[in-house]
This record gives C-alpha cells, sequence and structure tokens, in this order.
C-alpha cells in the first residue's frame, strides 16, 4: 500500500478517541482554567509541529484517492445524492429542534431551558421546517437566529462559540437558491470547523476537565497520563476541524466523524447522541456535497509545495490565534 495512504489511514484511526467533544456535558467538575505555561509546555509544541507535518502530507494522498477507481465510482454515486441536502438539512434541524423539545434545552442539554414563549417559538419552527415551502424555512431561519441570540443573551456569546455551526444552518435557510446560494455550504462549512476547532481548545484551556471524563469513564490512554493525552485528543479534533475550513478531506472526514459518533454513543449513552445529532445532520450533508460546488482555499495553490506550505503554516496561525483568543476570553 501506498505510504501516503497509511499516513491517511493512521490520521482517521486517531480519529474515535476525540468524539468527547463537549467534556463539559460529562462532568461536573468546576472549570479551572490553566495557565498560558500549563497550556503551551514542549509537549504542546511538539504535537503542534507533529500536527503540521502529518497533515502537510494529505496533498499527496489525495492525489492518490482521485486515481482509486473504487474512490471514484463512489464518490459518483453519492454526488448523485446532492439534490437531496437541503431537504436533509431542513428536516434534519427540524428532527433536532423536536429532540430538544423533549430533552427540554434549546440548542444543547447545558444551555437555556425550553419552557414558556421559548417553547412555543421552538415548536412553531419545527411546524415551519416540516412544510416544504421557502417562505416559510426562511421564517423557521428568523426564529432560530432570534432564539440563537437570546441564547447568546442568557448565556454569552463566547459559550454560544461552540455551536456556532447554527448559523451556518441558518445561512443555508436564509440564502438557499438565491444569488448567495453558492456560499451557503462554504459558510456551514466554516462554522462547523470553526466549532470543531473551539471545542478541541477548551479541553486544553481546562485540562482538568477533559481528564476528569477520561477517568470517570475509565477511557484508555495507551500509557499517557490523562491530562497529556486529553491535550493529545484535543489535537486531533482541532486537526480535523481545520482541515474542513479549508476544504481538504472533506467527504471523507464527514463519514468518518458520523460514524465516530454514533459509536461513543454507546459509551456516553443518549446525551451524547441528542447533543450531536445536529452534527449527524450536518456531516450527512458534507458527505453527499463534497467541495465541488466551491473552491476550497487550499485548491487556490495548484502546486503541491504550494499546497503543503499552504496547510502547515495556515494551521500554527490558526492554532496560536484561536489558543490565545480563547485564552483570552474566557
Amino acid at each position: 500500500m501506498n505510504r501516503y495512504l497509511i499516513i491517511l489511514i493512521m490520521i482517521l484511526y486517531l480519529l474515535p478517541a476525540s468524539a468527547y467533544a463537549h467534556v463539559k456535558w460529562f462532568t461536573e467538575t468546576d472549570a479551572e482554567q490553566a495557565s498560558i505555561d500549563q497550556i503551551i509546555t514542549p509537549a504542546f509544541a511538539f504535537f503542534a509541529l507533529l500536527s503540521a507535518v502529518i497533515i502537510s502530507f494529505l496533498p499527496f494522498a489525495l492525489k492518490k484517492l482521485r486515481t482509486h477507481k473504487p474512490s471514484v465510482k463512489l464518490e459518483s454515486r453519492v454526488a448523485s445524492l446532492r439534490a437531496y441536502t437541503f431537504v436533509i438539512l431542513q428536516y434534519g434541524t427540524a428532527v433536532s429542534l423536536v429532540i430538544q423539545i423533549f430533552r427540554g434545552n434549546l440548542f444543547a442539554p447545558e444551555l437555556m431551558a425550553l419552557e414558556g414563549i421559548w417553547l412555543w417559538l421552538t415548536v412553531i419552527t419545527v411546524i415551519l421546517l416540516l412544510i416544504p415551502m421557502r417562505i416559510t424555512v426562511r421564517s423557521a431561519g428568523v426564529i432560530l437566529l432570534f432564539l440563537y441570540g437570546v441564547t447568546i443573551y442568557v448565556h454569552s456569546w463566547l459559550h454560544m462559540l461552540d455551536y456556532v455551526f447554527y448559523l451556518g444552518i441558518i445561512f443555508i435557510f436564509f440564502f438557499y437558491r438565491t444569488k448567495l446560494n453558492l456560499w451557503t455550504f462554504p459558510f456551514l462549512y466554516l462554522t462547523t470547523g470553526f466549532s470543531l476547532c473551539w471545542v478541541a481548545v477548551e479541553k486544553w484551556v481546562y485540562p482538568n476537565m477533559s481528564a476528569n471524563v477520561l477517568i470517570n469513564h475509565d477511557i484508555f490512554t495507551f500509557g499517557f497520563e490523562p491530562g497529556t493525552f486529553a491535550m493529545m485528543l484535543g489535537f486531533v479534533e482541532f486537526v480535523v476541524g481545520y482541515l474542513l475550513i479549508i476544504g481538504l478531506l472533506n467527504r471523507l472526514l464527514a463519514l468518518v466523524l458520523t460514524g465516530i459518533f454514533f459509536s461513543t454513543a454507546l459509551l456516553f449513552g443518549w446525551l451524547e447522541l441528542i447533543g450531536h445529532f445536529p452534527i449527524h445532520v450536518i456531516l450527512l450533508t458534507f458527505i453527499i456535497e463534497g467541495v465541488s460546488f466551491y473552491k476550497p482555499p487550499v485548491s487556490f495553490h495548484e502546486r503541491t509545495w504550494q499546497q503543503i506550505t499552504f496547510i502547515s503554516v495556515n494551521f500554527i496561525l490558526v492554532l496560536s490565534f484561536m489558543v490565545l483568543m480563547y485564552y483570552r476570553l474566557a
């Protein structure tokens, strides 16, 4: 087997360990912010550089995959379902809201309680989404945006950055089949990737919560200390989010992540499945859409060495920016 494909498989093999995305759902430990010296350690710098080096080889692996006949046939079959992606997102969001209604919390298990006017607005949103008309879907988007704004007011905008992918969904509801249609799914990729990166940084800024989850659920750490292993898992999750943002390996990443989130429901129970259901819906649309509908940032560089430089250098820049931003705002 080609060595680049082996590297790709090794990366994907590591993904299941990063599935406990929102550690706050699974621990009652108080969040204790680590100092910047405790975050930016020699081990952190090593894994940051290692991640940059590993993902820089992905352009080679992708070139091999694009010439692999079974892969080409699968891509063609999946792409034929693109006509249904908006419908999947529309009704999938409706199902997600119904689940949240029964759960009793809006957007996520730890957020605003669904009662009174907020409950009725959510029910109205579900009804509007179930009607197959453009005006009703846009109206549902307006209500969702309002509810998102109210949740920001109650829980702070910093907290809601974990769930910024909802803005990507709302954007699609607003501008589907308009002049901005070409920007809808790219924006969803951007917001979903950002959400994954943001919750990854949470593991580094509040390492005590991540370590507590690993210990309480007896998660195998391959001999590493829980704190160190949690830091490593944060890098895996951050890499996934970064690759979604730059438009690299999106269809394959979405397929792998979907299976991971379903499998981890066996470990964490219904809370995991309910909390990540909107992500499941989004990833399903990513599996179908791929990235052929827009020009991802990495494709602006035609030569392989330029793509390698773009991927690795920008990874370090984005990583540094998000860690410092989270640390300063948390």
